[in-house]
């Protein structure tokens, strides 16, 4: 089994708080890190291999890297907490059973990029895990560890999917519509209030006093060639232990499944949803692939956000594939065409498709819109939403056309 290391003050009384964290090591890291220049953070977070936790899973350290050299003004750090990827629920667990990792990792971090002000956009609907977070950032400021070298703000947000995207979120932190931003110039170079700004999310910033403590060379040992570490899997459907695991990204899908305790309903897997519902899914026999960023990409689908979510043969494919359709239907911002009108039209096909008045051309349709509109917008929602679209159809289409048939 692999060592807790997010996880491992989870079954702690009182573990949100600021007295057992320390009692556990916390803010070790970040005294060692005081004594360390900027750069040599960074190249140390480089070295770990640690990649962005989130969904795109960019190195973090080559991020950080990004903001300019030169630059005089202010730089922000910013932590996306807006965790709306269906099927994803590991950092609302950060945040309401272990605050100060995210604390201490978000002062490592701006002494890495040279910040001083730092947000944290929270999820709307995250009642709870809001009230620890900001609880544990007054207490981090009465012990005088935030103040001196690094303010932070706590920022809700009003419960739009989109914001979970970074430029969206930045315009939503700004106070503008939560609309995502061209690209570039990229937000290392100018994102919150047009100052470099680096987003990265709360399970990434979580690991840096671990990386800061016991070295990259022990982080990169964790995981795979190109990502270290472990990382929390979100897992839910049909499966016998639902709930969050930590283990190495290197850890396959079927062991994962395995540690969940296996597939409930009639115990035959169809498929799995291995990053959360944007991810394609994979069939039954495509599970033996490991769970870090490049392994899952060369399955065909990606590591994104890590909530696994789990087909037996009972699940209908096609009504799964309304549900998605109709959730990004619903969470487009409407900014761009291809996505504003394809989401909609896609989310209707299947609606009638479910309901038996599919006609023979739909599903070749709904996969020439998908291909013809990825790639073609401002960000990467409607590249996201294609991911089912065409993946559940190419791979069970049979069950869609049972349902037109009749």
């Amino acid at each position: 089994m692999t060592e807790k290391i997010l996880t491992r003050n989870f079954d702690r009384a009182d573990a949100h708080t600021l007295a057992v964290y320390r009692e556990t090591g916390g803010y070790t890291a970040w005294e060692k890190a005081r004594a360390m220049e900027p750069a040599a953070i960074t190249d140390e977070v480089k070295k770990a291999n640690l990649r962005g936790l989130g969904g795109a899973g960019f190195p973090t350290g080559m991020k950080w890297s990004f903001v300019p050299k030169n630059h005089t003004g202010p730089v922000y750090l910013v932590i996306n907490a807006d965790e709306g990827e269906p099927g994803t629920f590991k950092d609302r667990y950060l945040l309401e059973r272990d605050p100060h990792a995210l604390i201490e990792g978000m002062l490592i971090a701006a002494r890495a990029i040279r910040c001083e002000k730092a947000f944290v956009y929270i999820r709307g609907e995250y009642v709870e895990p809001h009230r620890r977070f900001a609880a544990a950032v007054r207490d981090a400021y009465d012990a005088g560890l935030l103040g001196a070298d690094l303010d932070i703000v706590v920022h809700r947000g009003a419960g739009a999917y989109i914001c979970g995207e970074e430029t969206g979120l930045i315009s939503s932190l700004e106070g503008k519509k939560g609309w995502p931003k061209v690209k570039p110039p990229f937000p290392a170079i100018k994102g919150a209030f047009d100052m470099p700004t680096i987003v990265n999310n709360v399970e990434t910033i979580a690991q840096v006093p671990h990386i800061i403590n016991r070295g990259a060379a022990w982080f990169a040992g964790l995981g795979t060639k190109t990502m270290g570490g472990t990382r929390i899997y979100s897992v839910s459907g049909r499966v016998k232990r639902p709930g969050i695991y930590e283990e190495s990204v290197g850890i396959t899908l079927r062991q994962l499944i395995d540690r969940a305790g296996g597939v409930s309903g009639n115990g035959r897997l169809k498929g799995v949803v291995p990053g959360g519902s944007s991810a394609p899914i994979l069939r039954a026999d495509e599970i033996d692939v490991t769970m870090d960023v490049d392994g899952l990409r060369n399955a065909g689908t990606m590591a994104g956000s890590a909530g696994v979510i789990v087909f037996d043969e009972t699940v209908s494919v096609p009504e799964a594939l309304m549900v998605v359709a109709r959730f990004y239907a619903h969470e487009s911002c409407g900014q761009c065409t291809p996505c504003r009108e394809s989401t909609g039209w896609i989310y209707k096909m299947s609606e009638r498709i479910l309901a038996g008045h599919g006609r023979k051309e739909d599903l070749d349709t709904i996969l020439d819109v998908s291909k013809r509109g990825a790639g073609t917008t401002i960000c990467a929602f409607y590249d996201g939403a294609v991911g089912p679209y065409i993946s559940y159809i190419e791979k069970f289409r049979d069950e869609f056309e049972v349902l037109i048939r009749k």
